[in-house]
């Protein structure tokens, strides 16, 4: 026999100096220290997805979620821009017609927009939550479905970062919104510090260029009014009733606007047929800041949709304003 090893009858080999009975001990505790972990790894998961959670959405209501949402439907273009931000896109089941960004939005399921909905697309869908826009019907129609929605409604810059944080806590994607806040906030610094000692620049921005003759501005309460504040420029149309105003080529004259911005949703062509249509008009092309050049276009979706890209806006605003 070897001197290091026994040999038993059924193969097995063994060290005759191996304390076997602590090896087996040792074992043992190391299985049901696993065992434990386990177990309590277990207890711990299901209580924190079973713990009902109170959260309050922009009109004042309590909702009540008892676990993390994992079917989702988005009415609201900037909705959808937040929830593919906060890396939701997988537990997305579909979107408003309009929600074209980022590109993965346009292959979800379209379930029509806030005012004219398919009740039966989101039925079929069968979501744990909707995150929609401010919408009587649509939202009485929710409840009488008895599907659960947040609605979220900023009125402002704060409101944004506000609501990125609520669908942050309510879809447990807490650090990653608080990490996107913290760059929306740098971004906004950085464009403020920008223009702290720059003189105010006179605005008009034209939201609709269908009728020249009396064009669609926004006024005070829209985005857009307090990104060219913010930009550090003066909104001509801030005086108007009202966040979507209609102002009269008389007004704008005597405003003696420094810069026009003209925002688009559609393509190049489109652009320079605005573009002609300025300097063609026996108004609009003489005033100063079109025969002089400083007519803008700005893509509409980056300063009127509540969401991640509105810092985007500010920036471009700014580069604009102060170009």
């Amino acid at each position: 026999m070897n001197s290091t090893l026994a040999v038993l009858s059924k193969g097995v080999f063994i060290y005759p100096h191996v304390n076997w009975r602590y090896f087996v001990r040792l074992k043992g505790l190391v299985i049901y220290a696993v065992l434990l972990s386990l177990l309590i790894s277990m207890v711990v998961g299901c209580q924190s997805q079973s713990q009902p959670e109170t959260y309050t959405d922009d009109m004042g209501r309590a909702i009540v979620i008892d676990q993390i949402p994992q079917r989702i439907v988005s009415f609201g273009p900037s909705i959808t821009e937040i929830l593919f931000a906060l890396g939701l896109e997988e537990k997305v089941v579909g979107v408003e017609d309009y929600s074209d960004y980022p590109e993965a939005a346009k292959l979800k399921p379209k379930v029509g927009d806030a005012f004219n909905p398919s009740l039966e697309k989101i039925v079929e869908l069968d979501p744990d939550l909707v995150f929609t826009v401010k919408q009587e019907q649509l939202n009485s129609e929710l409840d009488a479905l008895g599907i659960q929605f947040v609605v979220l409604d900023p009125e402002d810059i704060d409101g944004i970062l506000r609501d990125i944080e609520l669908v942050g806590e309510i879809t447990g994607t807490k650090k990653r919104a608080a990490e996107l806040i913290g760059d929306m906030q740098n971004s906004i610094s950085q464009a403020l510090a920008q223009v702290k000692d720059a003189p105010k620049v006179r605005v008009f921005f034209i939201v609709d260029a269908t009728d020249l003759n009396l064009p669609w501005t926004a006024g005070t309460g829209s985005f857009i009014d307090a990104l060219i504040t913010m930009a550090g420029g003066e909104n001509i149309a801030a005086k108007g009733q009202g966040a979507w105003v209609q102002f009269s080529l008389e007004e704008i004259i005597s405003s003696d606007p420094e810069i026009i911005i003209i925002q688009t949703l559609s393509g190049v062509c489109q652009l320079l047929s605005a573009a002609d249509k300025l300097k063609e008009h026996p108004v609009w092309g003489e005033m100063p800041a079109v025969q002089q050049g400083k007519s803008y276009f700005i893509n509409g979706d980056l300063v009127s949709r509540p969401g991640p890209r509105i810092v985007q806006g500010l920036e471009e605003l700014v580069r604009i304003i102060h170009h």
